[in-house]
């Protein structure tokens, strides 16, 4: 048997062997907890380079599903242990696993409390994002969604601020709420096939002629990937919880959770529903630019430095609705379009803006972790001059940040430009609306966020030497981030090439 054939089950399994394992270590061996876990962390990661490698060189022609595992799980519902990776799957795993290990990595020096307890339900909770993107059974799926929910509860209700407690129920109940609906319309699309496996849903296009029960098979299963996402007006927990959250729980819930929603789209929902949701496409695109133009707005208005860069993620997430809806709206009945290429370009610029979005975010959010570990305050109106008190983190910050807006040259821009290329010739006029949103985030980092933090007078009698420049392990959480944000950057078409073909075959399949 070749390592292809097992390799998903390593990827998938191994940080929930790693975090049982942790368990096992005493409590008082809190170097050795933190120590293990990070090396464990990094087995997923190298195992999912090699896949990304082995995936290009051997399948990236087709784009299709490969290194399947299809065996019967409950054989009484019809309920299959079947995974699989393709070019939409395999970036996002990788994502996954690099922000897990820079995680770890970042916490290993700033959490000094329960270590046992933490360090398990983070590499308990990759197990389950990674579920979710290689799961090619409804009920995996669900059980694998349902599974990243709980440790992230219990990251923000115990390590979190202030009102901790406050956000963690709020969390939980907006994702269990919009999980439910999930769940029951999965039982309907069991119901009217008998079968749960998304490959041969896709097929069949369940409810494509009782255009009725699809439009409410698609709303259930929406509601649940739209608070997750989150887009407006779904979005209200989403601030609370990256305020209260932990660094590293702000970063895996931005940079990998987030995208969770936006995956369900194209995974499940546009390939199993494809008539409703072509029906229903004007409002997805419009639900997206309001996302962009509300969170810019309210990013204006925001004091607190994290609050800002989580009302910056419903913006920016907005770019993913708009691109799929865009891409989505292209196969209407006598849609007129000039670049038969739009649909592809819109549905293109939406994965590559999950993927940077993760990036660039996490980034964000590493960074606003490391000035509140000195400064124990993220209001923006204490600051000031720190440019020139601390150049090497005022440097990572400019270019993640410009990231961020999409400064040509960095990863941001490629996955906006492609966005608003394809939506352009589709739904023109949402798309000049969401253009907006483009200049207040330029507006946003850049008055509220740049000027107020690093320009001006820095006030020697608060601060004194409190706000040291980056320390070693803080440039070994970011470098990684920073690199990749510049090579998108610089040179899009690997992870394009991925995208694309995954794209094509979406479409192929609703055709």
């Amino acid at each position: 048997m070749s390592v292809n054939a097992w390799i998903l089950n390593i990827i998938l399994f191994w940080p929930l062997l790693a975090s049982l394992i942790v368990l096992l270590i005493p409590s008082r061996q809190e170097r050795q907890i933190k120590n293990f876990s990070i090396w464990a962390s990094l087995l997923p990661l190298a195992l999912v380079c090699y896949l990304a490698w082995d995936y290009g060189v051997s399948h990236l022609a087709t784009g299709g599903l490969a290194y399947q595992v299809n065996v019967m799980w409950i054989p009484q519902i019809n309920v299959h242990f079947h995974v699989g990776a393709d070019g939409l799957s395999l970036p996002l795993v990788f994502l996954t696993a690099l922000l897990t290990t820079l995680s770890l990595w970042y916490s290993k020096r700033v959490i000094h409390t329960r270590i046992k307890e933490y360090f398990f339900l983070f590499l308990f909770m990759e197990t389950g994002m990674l579920g979710v993107f290689l799961s090619l059974d409804l009920i995996l799926f669900y059980l694998f969604w349902e599974v990243g929910l709980v440790p992230m509860y219990l990251l923000i209700g115990i390590w979190g601020g202030k009102n901790r407690l406050y956000a963690a129920v709020k969390f939980f109940l907006y994702t269990l709420t919009g999980s439910v609906f999930m769940l029951l319309a999965f039982i309907g699309l069991y119901l009217k096939t008998g079968t749960f496996d998304i490959v041969q849903l896709s097929q069949i296009h369940p409810f494509k002629d009782n255009i009725l029960l699809g439009s409410l098979a698609f709303f259930a299963i929406f509601l649940g990937f739209t608070i997750k996402l989150p887009a407006w007006p779904f979005h209200t927990w989403l601030p609370d919880a990256h305020t209260e959250a932990p660094t590293a729980g702000s970063v895996m819930l931005a940079g990998v959770m987030l995208k969770l929603g936006a995956f369900g789209y194209l995974r499940v929902l546009l390939p199993i529903l494809p008539q409703a949701f072509i029906k229903w496409s004007i409002v997805v695109v419009a639900l997206g630019v309001i996302s962009i133009v509300y969170g810019a707005f309210v990013c204006m208005a925001q004091s607190d430095l994290k609050r800002l860069i989580a009302y910056s993620s419903v913006s920016h997430m907005g770019y993913v609705l708009l691109g799929i809806g865009a891409g989505v709206a292209a196969l209407r009945p006598g849609a007129i379009f000039s670049n038969p290429n739009s649909a592809a370009m819109a549905l293109n610029g939406a994965a590559l803006q999950m993927f940077n979005h993760g990036i660039i975010t996490g980034g964000l959010f590493f960074l606003v972790g490391i000035i509140y570990e000195r400064a124990h305050t993220r209001d923006l109106s204490l600051f000031g001059g720190l440019g020139a008190k601390t150049p090497y983190y005022y440097g990572l910050f400019m270019v993640t940040g410009l990231a961020a807006l999409g400064l040509p040259g960095l990863a941001g821009f490629w996955s906006e430009f492609l966005v608003f290329r394809g939506a352009f010739d589709i739904v023109r006029i949402w798309a000049i609306i969401g253009v907006l949103g483009v200049i207040l985030t330029a507006a946003y980092i850049l008055w509220r966020i740049v000027q107020s933090v690093f320009l001006g007078e820095f006030n020697e009698e608060r601060w004194g030497n409190r706000l040291s420049d980056v320390m070693a392990y803080e440039k070994v959480t970011m470098w990684p981030l920073i690199l990749i944000m510049v090579f998108i950057g610089l040179y899009p078409t690997p992870v394009l090439n991925f995208l694309n073909q995954a794209s094509l075959n979406i479409l192929s399949m609703i055709k």
